[in-house]
């Protein structure tokens, strides 16, 4: 199993990034997934949350409003579209991913996301 993501980088405060994971080697459609962040010396926590079919999203207090999680089953991909970006949203960003049907968990290895001018 491995999930892959990509889209991070550098950006100005204000800007905007679309990070993508893609999922192989897992029954995608199964799979609730989640984005998940962890700056320097902080916990990790969730950022955004999708159901298997698509129909259900949520989102940290933080970032809603600013970020929009979707999914393309046919492609196994989970994208992060994020706007409005804030120095306080620096952190990597993990993807998570979590068959329903057998509870087993899945972790990218994270992508780097920093805000600053």
């Amino acid at each position: 199993v491995q999930l892959v993501e990509s889209g991070g980088g550098l950006v100005q405060p204000g800007g905007s990034l679309r990070l993508s994971c893609t999922a192989s080697g897992l029954t995608f459609s199964r799979c609730d997934m989640k984005w998940y962040r962890q700056a320097p010396g902080k916990e990790r926590e969730l950022v955004a949350g999708i159901s298997s079919g698509g129909g259900s999203s949520n989102y940290a207090d933080s970032v809603k409003g600013r970020f929009t999680i979707s999914r393309d089953n046919a492609k196994n991909t989970v994208l992060l579209q994020m706007s409005s970006l804030k120095p306080e949203d620096t952190a990597v960003y993990f993807c998570y991913a979590r068959n329903y049907v057998q509870g087993y968990e899945y972790w990218g290895q994270g992508t780097q996301v920093t805000v600053s001018s």
